[in-house]
């Protein structure tokens, strides 16, 4: 399966570290994966307001750069990402007055038949979990991790369609076939204030204090994000935790799940 891949700002900057393990790993892993020319921001928020049509240009533009390769699927790593090109696809897809003004605007014929994906997805339904496994050179045993999933790739329920939204497992799984322990706890799908970070930092310190608490409290000894504006959060606000429990040394290292994939695959 070839993939075309969109990247987006932040995995050029502060999550270049997400990048760099993911291209490692897709080809330790026999995929094929084409970036994007010339990419353009998707805009970090999915417009709400489809009267105005300028939102859903840079996004379908990249969309139709997929169909025009010839490439299936476009694969996403940024959970905002993936909930912008999910939603935006679907749209244009179902609104037939959408699509006939964004195509017009940018001179193209793109229907929404582009299937976008996030890297966990390629993992699980195009390569295996079980494949997968057969493929680890080192197990993480005995590590303990807890997966949290924060909102974007799991809402709204009927858009995204990712896993369930109540208790999804994609990542537990995954964690099973690299050989960790994936620690249950009951804040994983809990949103991490997201962009409240920048402006109101009380609610999303007390917001990832929650998080943090009842990991730590259920034994995880870090946490695996697919996120890089939740690694952010859980990250900047670990003294929360150190507070709730009375622990200076209390913490909890935050790692992207292609960094415990490349450490498994030894790449």
């Amino acid at each position: 399966m070839r993939y075309s891949y969109y990247p987006g700002c932040t995995l050029k900057t502060k999550a270049k570290v997400y990048e760099d393990t993911t291209l490692a790993t897709a080809k330790a892993l026999g995929l094929e994966v084409t970036e994007i020319e010339e990419w353009q921001c998707c805009g970090a928020l999915y417009p709400l307001n489809t009267d105005e049509i300028f939102p859903f240009l840079a996004p379908v533009r990249s969309l139709a750069q997929t169909k025009e390769a010839a490439h299936e699927k476009m694969m996403t790593l940024c959970a905002g990402c993936y909930n912008v090109f999910k939603r935006t696809n679907k749209a244009i897809g179902e609104d037939g007055e959408l699509r006939r003004k964004v195509n017009a605007y940018l001179e193209e014929e793109y229907m929404g038949d582009v299937e976008v994906v996030h890297y966990l997805e390629v993992l699980k339904n195009d390569l295996g979990f079980a494949a997968l496994a057969e493929k680890v050179k080192k197990k993480l045993e005995g590590r303990k991790i807890a997966p949290y999933y924060g909102c974007l790739l799991l809402k709204p329920r009927d858009e995204m369609n990712f896993d369930d939204v109540e208790n999804p497992t994609i990542i537990e799984d995954f964690l099973a076939a690299i050989g960790a322990e994936a620690v249950e706890y009951p804040y994983k799908t809990e949103c991490c204030g997201s962009y409240l970070s920048m402006a109101n930092e009380d609610v999303a310190s007390t917001a990832v204090g929650r998080i943090l608490k009842s990991a730590y409290n259920n034994k995880a000894e870090a946490f695996v994000v697919a996120c890089p504006l939740c690694k952010y959060n859980l990250e900047e606000y670990q003294n929360t935790l150190q507070e709730a429990t009375k622990d200076p040394n209390a913490k909890l290292p935050v790692y992207y799940f292609t960094e415990l994939l490349a450490e498994a695959l030894e790449v």
